[in-house]
């Protein structure tokens, strides 16, 4: 029998719903005969997703998109103290990277963006992203409380703090959207990859994108 506290099981459907609700308005198109995919959604130009923005990466440097010019990302939003989701996420893009030659897997930068800046340190991200588990070369970025709200509405990322019910305020957790972006290496919006995207899938689609020049 699982372990976790009364609490937890709430806060994950919550989670994923807010996942559904996320991912049916991004891949939903008007006229679509098939109704909404789960996987890979690839952009027609238009998307108004990323933009500018100014973090502090996992050394304490700060960074904008600009530091990024070159090279195409894969970007997650989460946080450190994520129980399941973000583990998850993190995982499958580490093995989707893995199955690319490696001078293609060099050409796309995997990040982590945080939500949760007020216990995501420069400090706890630089311990949380060198995990073997995770994409090599991980940054994590985070900032100021502001700076991360800024970054997430550019990516329409929608995510709230919920406390734990025990009145700990150290022990809440981040309810938020989980969805994968791949940026191109001018910082252009080029598509997403919904929550629990087959690692092969996301491999191929990447390959895809390599060989269409977008990095």
């Amino acid at each position: 029998m699982s372990n976790r506290p009364l609490w937890f099981w709430p806060v994950i459907a919550g989670s994923l719903t807010l996942v559904a609700v996320f991912a049916v308005l991004l891949v939903v198109r008007p006229g679509a005969p098939d109704g909404p995919r789960l996987g890979e959604v690839r952009s027609s130009g238009t998307a108004q997703i990323g933009g500018p923005f100014t973090l502090v990466d996992h050394t304490g440097r700060t960074v904008t998109e600009a530091d990024f010019e070159g090279r195409a990302m894969l970007i997650y939003f989460g946080f450190t103290y994520c129980p399941d989701i973000c583990p998850f996420s993190l995982q499958i893009m580490d093995l989707a990277l893995d199955q690319l030659e490696p001078e293609d897997r060099a050409r796309i930068q995997p990040v982590l963006i945080t939500i949760d800046p007020e216990r995501d340190t420069a400090e706890q991200m630089a311990l949380y992203v060198s995990s073997d588990a995770f994409p090599e070369g991980l940054i994590g970025l985070t900032g100021t409380p502001e700076q991360v709200a800024e970054a997430a509405a550019a990516w329409r990322v929608v995510y709230r703090r919920v406390e734990d019910p025990s009145g700990d305020p150290d022990a809440y957790v981040m309810d938020h959207s989980s969805i994968i972006y791949l940026m191109d290496a001018n910082g252009d919006f080029a598509r997403v990859f919904a929550h629990g995207t087959p690692p092969a899938e996301m491999a191929a689609s990447l390959q895809d994108f390599l060989d269409e020049g977008g990095a």
